[in-house]
């Protein structure tokens, strides 16, 4: 039991740095060899849902289509891969784009703030004494994080921070809106399904034929790494993780994302990040922390 534990603990922590890790790859990719974020999405979205519906059909699981026999559930399908996997991961990369890798991991783990408001919402709650103090630390870190403590001056450009936050709010929905799905449908074939469909839907906007940029050794490899070990892999880790340790122990490791991406933007790509970036850092992952505590659970 111990060495399980031990076992999720380090799958989850592995899985959250090897996606900071991607997201500042990602970063290289736009800003040195003039990848577009959008065809990138695209491929990471293609290729990562055809191989795990691929892993399904190998697995001989009658239950793939399932889901398309109930029209409900196709359509709450087909909404999760558009607004919720393709939007999370657009939105992110375009913030990268307009940013750094660091800022916009840490403005995305808003995320789970948002979400708390929406079920204090929802449930018609005042929220409680830790979300009040979780979303008033999440204010706090993003006031510092854009502003450096000055009301009068912003330190990342708006699209930068537009960008941002709406990738929080993509990342809340992604969050909120499958847990149906989820509990009658294996979680393998829902996130297939959804990259799939999220990869395809964007091929019309970013065709994975038209490739741009300048390629060489560094860009295929980078290239490489998000699309496996900053996809598939820690996909396949996280999720282990959960059923080893569980939800809560496993999103509070997933708190290693943000840190990944700061420590590699700062060391390896030179990015600016003074005294109070950090402190806005710090103050977003310790919503993450003290969220983690609530005996009920944010995702019903």
């Amino acid at each position: 039991m111990k060495n399980e534990s031990i076992k999720g603990y380090l799958l989850a922590f592995t899985a959250a740095t090897l996606w900071g890790v991607s997201g500042t790859f990602g970063q290289f990719l736009f800003e040195f060899r003039d990848i577009n974020p959008g065809w990138l999405v695209t491929l990471r979205l293609l290729f990562s849902g055809i191989i795990l519906l691929s892993v399904s059909i190998s697995k001989a699981d009658n239950q793939l289509f399932k889901i398309w026999k109930n029209r409900n559930d196709a359509i709450q399908l087909v909404l999760f891969s558009i607004l919720g996997m393709l939007a999370v991961q657009y939105t992110y990369f375009e913030a990268i784009n307009q940013s750094n890798a660091a800022t916009a991991t840490v403005l995305q783990y808003l995320g789970p703030v948002m979400i708390a408001c929406f079920y204090a919402l929802k449930e018609r709650r005042v929220p409680s004494g830790l979300e009040l103090a979780a979303i008033a630390l999440a204010l706090c870190g993003t006031f510092l994080l854009v502003t450096h403590g000055s009301i009068h001056t912003l330190t990342i450009t708006r699209p930068a921070l537009f960008w941002g936050l709406l990738s929080a709010v993509a990342l809340a929905y992604y969050s909120i809106q499958p847990v149906q799905l989820l509990k009658k449908y294996s979680s393998l074939n829902i996130i297939g399904w959804a990259m799939f469909i999220g990869g395809l839907a964007f091929t019309f906007v970013y065709p994975v034929w038209e490739v741009k940029g300048t390629w060489d050794t560094q860009t295929y490899a980078y290239t490489a790494f998000v699309l496996v070990l900053g996809s598939l892999v820690p996909f396949y880790m996280y999720l282990s993780s959960i059923q080893l340790i569980g939800a809560k122990k496993s999103s509070l490791l997933a708190c290693a994302e943000p840190l990944s991406a700061t420590f590699m933007a700062v060391i390896w790509l030179d990015v600016p990040f003074g005294q109070m970036e950090i402190w806005g850092t710090i103050c977003i992952i310790t919503t993450i922390m003290i969220l983690t505590q609530i005996k009920k659970p944010l995702i019903h």
